[in-house]
């Protein structure tokens, strides 16, 4: 069984799905998402345990994504890209090149490609927790994001990302 819950924030209505024990996804109004339909409507305490680690980061706390117990399903490749997202710091950024340089060393290739690191973040099921929106152009462009760029700044800036020399 699937559950649900929705917390508003500045950003606009989130959406969290979770099963008995894991979180499985998070997403933010504008985002793409698993139909809620077949999800019952309650609070399970993992729910819980992810509103309140959304609203400790909204309040600049910056707490770790590893505080909770998350439920990832995607392919060996995109679980890695996922995991590094969550070694990016607080109020960091890194790039899809240097993130296909990472995978490159990890599954033993010559190179790896940006695009395929910037597949792999945009199928990011947990917005935020798990934060894609770190990851920028090795131009020091912002591109991509679910959400769309507008998002992406928001959450840099209130991370307390210099925008200036990426804008």
């Amino acid at each position: 069984m699937l559950y649900y819950a929705e917390m508003n924030s500045y950003l606009g209505k989130i959406t969290l799905v979770s099963d008995e024990t894991h979180l499985k996804e998070v997403w933010i109004e504008g985002q793409k998402g698993i139909s809620i339909d077949n999800c019952k409507l309650e609070i399970t305490p993992i729910l819980t345990q992810a509103i309140d680690w959304l609203e400790r980061y909204f309040s600049n706390q910056r707490p770790n994504s590893k505080e909770l117990s998350i439920l990832l399903e995607g392919s060996p490749f995109q679980l890695f890209i996922w995991e590094e997202l969550c070694n990016i710091p607080y109020g960091e950024v890194t790039t899809y090149k240097a993130l296909a340089e990472k995978a490159a060393s990890r599954f033993h290739k010559k190179r790896m490609s940006a695009q395929a690191v910037g597949g792999a973040v945009g199928k990011n099921p947990i917005s935020i927790i798990i934060p894609c929106h770190r990851v920028i152009g090795s131009n020091g462009a912002l591109v991509g994001y679910q959400g769309g760029l507008n998002l992406k700044i928001q959450l840099l800036k209130h991370e307390g990302v210099s925008l200036g020399e990426i804008v």
